[in-house]
């Protein structure tokens, strides 16, 4: 498999924030006085993890009107943002910082999410990543889906070959709706079928030239 770009998603790809986010979800829900539709804990986050922040707010509060949703999405994006940056825990998957310096090293990285304006460039700062990493886009900067965000960051950078990186079905179909090939991370969130290679570890991804 050769490559010009390794476009990653961020969930259940390079690391796991579902702990610090289900208390803090937690927290904006008590202080708002909203009812959720399910019991936001880590594990049940992890379904909604990929989908836009939109989506995930009409399907948690259902009850709730629209404005309502939106004024949740807005403060949890907020306080989960300044939570992350303070959280002294490595929330990385094993490898993740060793593998995208050295990827770095012979092929440019990126990293496209449905995530709120702000989440990437936590991940980036906290771990020192910024140096590695050529070009990020996401859902809130935008409004764009993540096929959307993969075409625009593609032709942003003029890859020809670019593959991405993620952990759920809707990564894959994502992929498949913009024509890029799709490596499954197997140790996230989600299951997927079609993919053009799995890994059970990022680290994998340094010998990707034999995948």
């Amino acid at each position: 498999m050769i490559t010009d770009g390794i476009i990653f998603d961020v969930d259940g790809t390079l690391w796991d924030s579902t702990d610090c986010v289900a208390t803090t979800w937690k927290n904006v829900i008590e202080k708002m006085n909203m009812k959720a539709c399910i019991d936001v804990t880590a594990e049940s986050l992890k379904s909604y993890f990929g989908k836009t922040m939109e989506v995930i707010a009409d399907e948690i509060f259902p009850d709730e009107t629209r404005e309502r949703r939106i004024e949740l999405m807005d403060r949890c994006c907020e306080e989960e943002n300044e939570d992350l940056l303070a959280l002294d825990e490595n929330l990385l998957y094993d490898g993740v910082r060793e593998t995208v310096i050295e990827l770095s090293k012979k092929v440019k990285v990126f990293i496209v999410s449905n995530c709120q304006k702000g989440y990437i460039e936590i991940l980036l700062e906290k771990y020192d990543l910024n140096d590695y990493v050529t070009d990020i886009e996401c859902y809130g900067n935008n409004g764009n889906g993540k096929a959307e965000n993969i075409e625009l960051l593609v032709k942003r950078n003029n890859l020809k070959k670019p593959v991405y990186v993620g952990d759920t079905d809707g990564d894959k179909k994502a992929c498949d709706e913009v024509g890029v090939p799709f490596i499954f991370a197997t140790y996230g969130f989600g299951e997927t079928e079609g993919y053009v290679a799995k890994i059970d570890s990022i680290k994998e991804l340094l010998n990707i030239d034999n995948m």
